[in-house]
């Protein structure tokens, strides 16, 4: 399938995007178009998850490491996206455009980061309100990386 583009490029030419298709039994040139078309969709979608929740932003050392990120980023996404278009429903106060998915993700992480205790509580042994993690605790979560240092 060939696409050319209806407006001139960067160059003054019109651009030619070529797509090699397969499908497993025959589909007519509209399914392969609309095909074709989801994929912009999908890269924006992508391009927004790693500027909005970090899908770059991990260091693969192992597969099931960058599984559980790429998904973790993915449900991140997923949920300020079907946030962000179920405020949409409501009309916007007079005077205010409606609320980006940006913008819902810095309310959020705002609202998150008020709610939560602060750092220097988290595992505090004078404040008995906040648990700490023993080193076994520790040790156990996180594999052998404790053991691999000379603990136990």
């Amino acid at each position: 399938m060939i696409r050319r583009s209806l407006q001139p490029g960067e160059k003054g030419e019109l651009e030619l995007a070529f797509y090699r298709c397969y499908a497993p039994h025959p589909v007519g040139l509209p399914v392969l178009v609309q095909v074709a078309g989801r994929r912009w969709t999908v890269e924006q979608s992508f391009q927004t998850s790693k500027g909005q929740t970090g899908l770059d932003e991990h260091q693969v050392r192992t597969w099931r490491s960058w599984h559980r990120w790429t998904t973790l980023v993915l449900v991140a996404h997923l949920f300020l996206a079907i946030a962000t278009a179920t405020r949409r429903t409501v009309p916007a106060p007079a005077g205010l455009i409606p609320l980006t998915l940006n913008e819902f993700r810095h309310l959020f992480a705002a609202l998150v980061i008020t709610l939560a205790l602060p750092v220097r509580q988290v595992g505090c042994k004078k404040c008995k309100s906040t648990p700490s993690l023993q080193s076994g605790q520790l040790t156990r979560w996180r594999g052998s990386a404790g053991a691999s240092r000379g603990k136990t």
